[in-house]
């Protein structure tokens, strides 16, 4: 860039007239940044709300068009300590008896408190993961000894080798499928299981276990010195858990079982002889509190679409450009950019076409495969008065008996009385009422030559309009600067003939000595 050095001869201050020459150029570039930084904020607005519409569409409203998520049914148990239930769809209604005669587990072996010194005057020792088993107490000649470790349907064998540590231990006890850690606090091995169940108990012997008559290990200096056997050492066999369901046994290697569409998780036994009640039915409170949920979030984006459109006009401000921020507060930043921003999709056009579609799917019901013509309002469902409803909140549904809202709370609760007494009605209407709804919004969204598929607005014309005013700017910032250098050429051939001037009357007065 060139260097500039003005009104040397003529004492003007070229660059503040330059300025206001080039001023009306500058305006136009402001003007087109402040329209682009609009067109921006709005393009959020829009991704922001069609992201909401198009959740709501992809799960709420595609799951309720579907009459089979309408089938729920629900267990009761009558002692929840001892059991609970998940029911499935194809579980039948009825009551059952339970009795839970055993609970599965796991298998646990909890190692004596290793210690040292002689008989009669040992204290507890002192090892850390570190320590190597012949260091020991009674294991000095542990090492080419083995352990065979039995779980998993697998029998695993571990050597003590010169030099293995107590961690190394542990980590061939893994390897052989146990769970296993050593407590230095406690002075303790831990080892169990993976699984509950008998199917995945474990055993652990040695190569110089001395076994009874019964096959059980009587002795073994292995075993001895690392407190698998022995001592306070306890070992807790892995089992099965065992129920009755109506006269009939099932077990099960965890706490867990899948009869007949009944998932039940037994926590605890029954007493002999007292057996508990599973009762199962359909769940109306389920298929109601899908039916409330739905509402909530239409709900929701109808009061954001009302709100959005309705908003207060904010004629007269415009985005900021740098000058203008510099001469205000962070704050008063913020809240001028919030004023032009919550008014940026007021009156749009497109927020109307989806708002008022939305509204006229909810308000014409359905007609019903016996010919009637069944509306929300047969099921105590409705919008508030006008003068009743909060602003914006008009095109909002109320379900009469709704414990949650104040409004309509003490109504008759039509809604759960039609679940109880006629579900299929229930599951017919709002399934074909969500149906509708779902298919006015597939067709807002599909794709054009202006928005891109599942798209609510024109994404697609609001982007090519965005980069139109990038080109726009560069045009003009270019305008601009071609405008400064003719100028500044201008200027600086004046002050290049002023200096001339001067010269020329230097050299007059000096010849006349003055």
């Amino acid at each position: 860039m060139a260097i500039r050095i003005t009104g040397l001869n003529s004492g003007l201050d070229t660059e503040s007239i330059i300025s206001a020459l080039v001023e009306a150029k500058s305006t136009k570039k402001n003007n087109l940044i402040k329209a682009q930084t609009k067109l921006e904020w709005k393009q959020e607005a829009w991704k922001e709300l069609n992201t909401k519409v198009y959740s709501f569409y992809t799960k709420t409203l595609s799951n309720m068009r579907l009459q089979s998520d309408y089938t729920k049914k629900a267990t009761k148990s009558t002692d929840e300590s001892i059991a609970t239930v998940i029911t499935g769809t194809n579980a039948v209604n009825g009551a059952q008896t339970l009795e839970v005669e055993s609970l599965a587990k796991t298998g646990y072996l909890t190692g004596a408190e290793l210690k040292t010194g002689s008989s009669g005057s040992q204290t507890k020792a002192s090892y850390t993961g570190a320590t190597k088993l012949s260091d020991m107490e009674g294991l000095s000649d542990a090492v080419g000894k083995k352990l065979t470790v039995t779980a998993g349907g697998k029998d695993t064998e571990i050597e003590i080798t010169d030099g293995m540590t107590i961690n190394d231990l542990v980590t061939k006890l893994k390897s052989a499928g146990l769970n296993a850690s050593f407590d230095t606090k406690n002075q303790r091995f831990f080892v169990s299981s993976k699984e509950s169940g008998e199917a995945n108990n474990f055993t652990i012997t040695s190569s110089d276990a001395v076994t009874g008559t019964d096959g059980k290990i009587t002795s073994s200096d292995l075993l001895s010195g690392l407190g698998f056997i022995g001592g306070d050492s306890t070992k807790i066999e892995g089992s099965d858990a065992k129920i009755k369901l109506n006269g009939a046994t099932f077990e099960s290697d965890t706490n867990t079982f899948e009869i007949n569409g009944l998932t039940i998780s037994v926590t605890g036994t029954t007493e002999a002889g007292k057996p508990i009640t599973l009762t199962t039915g359909d769940d109306t409170e389920g298929i109601y509190d899908m039916i409330k949920n739905f509402f909530k979030e239409y709900n929701e984006l109808i009061i954001e679409m009302d709100t959005l459109y309705n908003a207060d006009s904010a004629k007269g401000y415009e985005p900021l450009t740098d000058e203008e921020k510099e001469a205000m507060s962070e704050k008063e930043i913020e809240k001028w950019e919030e004023k032009i921003k919550d008014s940026i999709l007021r009156k749009d056009s497109t927020l109307s076409t989806v708002s008022s579609a939305m509204k006229q799917i909810m308000l014409q019901g359905v007609e019903m495969a016996n010919g009637s013509k069944v509306y929300l309002s047969d099921f105590g469902i409705n919008t508030l008065g006008y003068f009743t409803a909060a602003d914006n909140e008009k095109g909002a549904y109320h379900i009469d008996g709704d414990p949650d809202d104040a409004n309509t709370s003490t109504n008759a609760d039509k809604l759960k009385a039609a679940i109880a007494t006629d579900p299929e009605k229930v599951t017919e209407f709002f399934s074909s009422l969500t149906k509708n709804l779902y298919s006015k919004l597939t067709d807002l969204m599909k794709r054009t030559s202006y928005s891109s598929a599942f798209t609510l607005y024109d994404d697609k014309l609001m982007k090519d309009e965005y980069s139109d005013y990038t080109t726009q700017i560069k045009k003009q910032e270019q305008l601009i600067s071609d405008y400064e250098d003719r100028y500044y050429k201008q200027f600086s051939a004046m002050e290049t003939a002023l200096a001339k001037i001067n010269s020329q009357q230097s050299a007059i007065s000096g010849l006349f000595g003055m």
